[in-house]
């Protein structure tokens, strides 16, 4: 698929049809990664960081471990922790 780089401001930019949005499997509005590798420029969707709040907001707290974490004092090893 060859594109054309067009001027966008004071910027150039390059148009993604609509078929290649889909095989990368982004929308508008998503970022994409741009790196250079000997045999060119690699786009791939940017990978999502997430806050601790978006993290414990997918918690089940109907099954989170109690808060009482005394048990952990008396516990044994269970594989190749450092204790």
């Amino acid at each position: 698929m060859e594109l054309s780089i067009q001027k966008w401001g004071n910027s150039a930019a390059l148009r993604l049809p609509s078929a290649l949005l889909s095989q990368l499997g982004v929308e508008l509005g998503d970022k994409l990664e741009a790196n250079m590798r000997p045999e060119g420029l690699v786009l791939r969707p940017a990978r999502k960081t997430y806050s601790l709040a978006e993290l414990m907001a997918q918690c089940d707290l109907s099954v989170a471990p109690p808060a009482d974490v005394t048990e952990w004092d008396i516990a044994k090893p269970v594989g190749h922790e450092v204790w």
